[in-house]
């Protein structure tokens, strides 16, 4: 983070040369007064977000352009999907410890298969895709259709299943006890 840090004045006075600009012109633009902007280009004065973001709209850069951020590397998530009762779960995050997401691809089935309810601290989101999926939430037995979601706690009995007599997809975020997405079922 130091390292970083350090290498911003340097890049500050590289961008201001590149635009063929003086300090003093550049406070003009950006309220900055010269005496800080010399000092944020000299590594004396520590930049801080306050002063990035109006150099930034002066230089028409994004911050990380302005300050020379380091590639985050790929985003892309490449996890290997699950199976876990005849259900294929394809994870869709990477971060440890919130909430999770999952593509969730229920086969066909019985009516009555995979309905016995269960319960189990956290929270779960979910939002069909395709298909049809039967709910049980408590007493509630809930049919739902693309484009419709649900979110409960998962201390309530619940059980989720294929309705229909094609593969249901549909996505999960199972958060911890608590963390909730304010999106509510409702039944039909």
């Amino acid at each position: 983070m130091a390292k970083a840090l350090t290498a911003v004045g340097p890049r500050l006075r590289e961008l201001r040369q590149q635009r063929d600009l003086t300090l003093t012109r550049l406070a003009e633009t950006t309220g900055i007064s010269v005496s800080t902007l010399s000092r944020l280009e000299s590594g004396s004065r520590r930049p801080t977000l306050e002063l990035l973001l109006p150099l930034a709209e002066a230089y028409q850069v994004t911050l990380d352009e302005l300050v020379d951020a380091p590639d985050t590397g790929d985003p892309r998530v490449r996890a290997r999907p699950m199976q876990r009762d005849g259900h294929t779960f394809i994870p869709l995050s990477r971060r440890p410890g919130g909430p999770q997401a999952f593509k969730q691809i229920l086969p066909p089935g019985p009516p009555s298969c995979g309905q016995e309810q269960q319960t189990h601290e956290g929270y779960e989101w979910l939002y069909v895709l395709s298909g049809q999926v039967r709910l049980l939430l408590g007493d509630h037995d809930l049919l739902l259709s693309p484009g419709e979601a649900a979110e409960f706690d998962t201390r309530l009995p619940h059980s989720i299943a294929n309705a229909g007599p094609e593969p249901a997809e549909l996505i999960n975020i199972f958060g911890p006890q608590g963390e909730r997405l304010h999106v509510r079922a409702r039944s039909r």
